[in-house]
């Protein structure tokens, strides 16, 4: 059976949706190929010097990584010049990057986490590159992009995606027409499709949550995960196995590859009240992405997809897999 690449899946895509425009082709080929130097960058590891950390923080106040900044000015440099894009934002940056008017400029934003899971770069465990894609609102044509441009719900995405830099780099993609999963082939230099449908199944008795943080926990969130741990003699009458890798996309992939619910909630601490992670980089796009594969993502009490942005750099809580475990969650903060 032949392979099929990235740019052939593209192409195909493309005829068969009007909706699917070229500026939209070349901006994942593009977004992929910046993933494809991230991949290498990351299995140099100490022999490519890019292990350790730096002495500057982001704007989330986190100590950067070395392959933080590098892998954000990675997916800069190859976006910036292609004319599919007016802006960029991303996590690493206090805002956004706008288009050099040197450059064309596109119809797209841009939107990305260019290295999830920094905390285990050094000790070899996998991590990955999040990224979202939405249309610039119509009436920003003529007049530069703002913040403002890039506050919509993650309804409106037109594409999103990660990356797995593992044991094989991945790279899983919706279009908004269900789940596609590609494995670069380093000897061809190529992602090539080898996930033609992925579906969520809508059972698990798989959870994957920070244990070190349940004395913090909301009561429904410690509720549902004490019923967990009762096991097959308790009121869900099931054992449970937990899985943490504190990889976003590790945890992600699993669960998009054999089902399982994903949980960084809200929690008690002044930190943690309007969750961790951020709405823009990393809980829209993997909501969009698990809503195209059969599952569903919540804040707790509502759909995350729903959410209307305030800040580009929001935080929110997170809740997302399989289906009607995600939705018993979504009973117990209704209940309780």
């Amino acid at each position: 059976m032949k392979q099929k690449t990235l740019s052939q899946y593209l192409v195909e895509q493309q005829r068969r949706d009007p909706a699917i425009t070229t500026e939209i082709r070349s901006l994942i080929e593009t977004v992929a190929r910046a993933c494809k130097a991230i991949a290498h960058c990351v299995s140099k590891g100490a022999l490519g010097g890019v292990l350790g950390s730096l002495e500057s923080e982001n704007v989330q106040g986190e100590v950067q990584k070395k392959l933080d900044v590098i892998s954000n000015d990675i997916l800069l440099g190859a976006n910036e010049w292609g004319g599919q894009l007016a802006a960029m934002a991303s996590e690493e940056m206090d805002t956004i990057h706008r288009i050099p008017h040197s450059y064309p400029r596109g119809d797209y934003l841009l939107l990305f986490d260019p290295l999830d899971g920094s905390s285990n770069i050094d000790v070899n465990v996998s991590i990955g590159t999040i990224f979202s894609v939405l249309r610039a609102p119509l009436d920003a044509e003529g007049r530069d992009i703002e913040e403002a441009d890039f506050l919509q719900p993650g309804k409106k995405q037109v594409a999103a995606g990660y990356a797995v830099y593992g044991p094989q780099s991945l790279l899983v993609l919706t279009l908004g027409s269900g789940v596609v999963g590609f494995t670069l082939d380093r000897e061809q230099g190529s992602w090539v499709l080898t996930q033609a449908d992925m579906r969520i199944p809508e059972d698990t008795a798989e959870f994957a949550i920070n244990m070190s943080n349940m004395r913090h926990w909301e009561p429904p969130v410690k509720h549902y995960i004490d019923d967990c741990l009762a096991g097959e003699n308790g009121p869900l009458h099931k054992n449970y196995n937990m899985r943490w890798v504190a990889s976003m996309v590790a945890d992600v992939h699993r669960i998009m590859t054999r089902g399982g619910i994903f949980m960084y909630p809200r929690d008690e601490r002044p930190s943690g009240k309007k969750g961790k992670l951020r709405l823009m980089y990393e809980a829209n796009p993997m909501s969009f992405l698990v809503e195209q594969a059969g599952g569903l993502a919540i804040d707790g009490d509502e759909r995350i997809l729903e959410v209307q942005p305030t800040g580009l750099h929001q935080r929110i809580g997170v809740i997302l897999g399989s289906k009607n475990e995600v939705e018993r969650v979504l009973r117990y903060h209704q209940e309780d």
